[in-house]
């Protein structure tokens, strides 16, 4: 199975800011356990390649992980060298969905408008992400449905347990959830981790919900 397809299926992505290579894989077993194993880690934080490197030596395929707020091609490659299997991006940079690409990992561009959204398209990217989606909400997927059905949207921004159902009964593949999800803690305890595995598996079960009301 591709890596978009395992990204497709399960529907959540989760984003994380500001985790160290001391908590990394402790969060990333809890997600796994809960039935998240798409893990975005945005190029800000700290020893972010090294986070990556962890990630995919001591995890293997049992987790994909890939980079996110990449804005250039040179931050994209950086994060392919140290085995990032996605870019995620806040906005259209044709060099960055290009470089993407010619590695063979998966490009999720960041978008916004129609036409920013059939342009990312059009220049490769394999998912749009809707950004900031707290702005539009579900209805806007579902109008943009219409007349770009083909097109792969995930929201990102304001995504939480209580709408996620909503956004994907909408026509959105899947989400982007952030501190809603992974939110961050001064000391990962074992009642922290079991809460993150619990509220993965309520992600899960509310993407199963939305595309049961389609």
């Amino acid at each position: 199975m591709t890596v978009l397809q395992r990204m497709l299926d399960t529907g959540v992505v989760a984003v994380m800011r500001k985790t160290t290579p001391e908590t990394i894989i402790p969060i990333a077993q809890a997600l796994r356990d809960g039935g998240v194993t798409s893990l975005e880690i945005t190029v800000e934080t700290p020893k972010v390649l090294t986070l990556i490197e962890k990630v995919k030596d001591e995890l293997g395929d049992e987790v994909m992980v890939g980079a996110g707020t990449v804005l250039d091609a040179e931050t994209a490659r950086a994060a392919l060298m140290a085995g990032a299997s996605f870019i995620f991006s806040p906005t259209v940079r044709e060099e960055t969905i290009e470089m993407t690409k010619r590695y063979g990992a998966v490009s999720v561009a960041g978008a916004f408008t129609p036409t920013e959204i059939l342009t990312a398209y059009e220049k490769g990217a394999d998912m749009i992400k809707v950004f900031p989606a707290s702005i539009v909400g579900p209805r806007f997927f579902k109008d943009i449905k219409g007349p770009l059905p083909h097109i792969p949207l995930m929201p990102t921004g304001g995504v939480d347990i209580n709408n996620t159902s909503d956004y994907i009964k909408a026509g959105a593949v899947a989400v982007g959830a952030g501190s809603t999800l992974v939110k961050q803690a001064d000391q990962i305890t074992d009642n922290y981790l079991a809460d993150l595995t619990n509220k993965a598996k309520a992600f899960i079960e509310a993407v199963e919900k939305g595309r049961n009301e389609r």
